[in-house]
């Protein structure tokens, strides 16, 4: 299995920074969120180029994710 890793979206958002919209995804994998959250200012200014209003970026895992037998409940 593949180990989580983290990756920067770029969002895309109205004036009062609602109605958010992922624009881009940086193609860099970053192995902690703190080294992620360290090349946010770089990756703002790296996507200046977008038509939005307002630009933001967010930190998110990607990779596999699994739940525990023990975690989850049956429905019904």
């Amino acid at each position: 299995m593949q180990p989580i890793f983290f990756v920067l979206a770029i969002m895309g958002c109205g004036d009062d920074t609602s109605g958010c919209a992922e624009a881009r995804v940086e193609p860099v994998q970053y192995a902690t969120v703190q080294q992620c959250r360290a090349a946010l200012p770089a990756a703002l200014a790296r996507n200046t180029d977008l038509s939005y209003p307002v630009i933001s970026a967010a930190c998110r895992s990607n990779g596999p994710q699994w739940v525990s037998a023990s975690e989850t409940k049956p429905t019904g």
